[in-house]
């Protein structure tokens, strides 16, 4: 069993990276299902339709300019920006996820007693490009 750690994660929006500002990120995929069943059946009976899937990420604020998560990400709210994700990091032979996502969400968070935090969420729209990297 080959585990990965979580630190070498790539995380790139409308091309910039927002990599070292992450803390966490969050990639979800799923399907609508529709149900099919007929009469004289006695059990319940599904067939899968479209594809959909959310993207969540967050980390440390940063208040560099130019490329912090602030600079990077809150202008494009309400906007679709192709995400791209390495869940392993850059590498020859290493899974990456692309695909375009409509930011719906900044947050900031400023507690009293720790560091100033930021969050983003995005819905995929359309397919989600999965290959591996040269």
């Amino acid at each position: 069993m080959a585990f990965v750690h979580g630190m070498n994660t790539v995380i790139t929006v409308a091309a910039k990276d927002i990599s070292a500002y992450c803390k966490t990120s969050s990639f979800e995929l799923s399907a609508d299902v529709h149900e099919t069943t007929g009469y004289g059946k006695t059990a319940k009976t599904r067939q899968g339709g479209l594809l959909d899937g959310k993207f969540t990420c967050g980390g440390t604020y940063d208040s560099t300019a130019s490329t912090g998560p602030r600079a990077a990400l809150k202008p494009l709210l309400g906007t679709s920006v192709a995400v791209v994700r390495k869940p392993e990091g850059t590498g020859t032979g290493k899974p990456s996820d692309a695909f375009s996502g409509v930011l719906t969400k900044y947050v900031e968070t400023s507690p009293v007693d720790d560091m100033v935090t930021w969050s983003a969420e995005f819905e995929i729209s359309d397919v989600v490009t999965t290959t591996t990297q040269p």
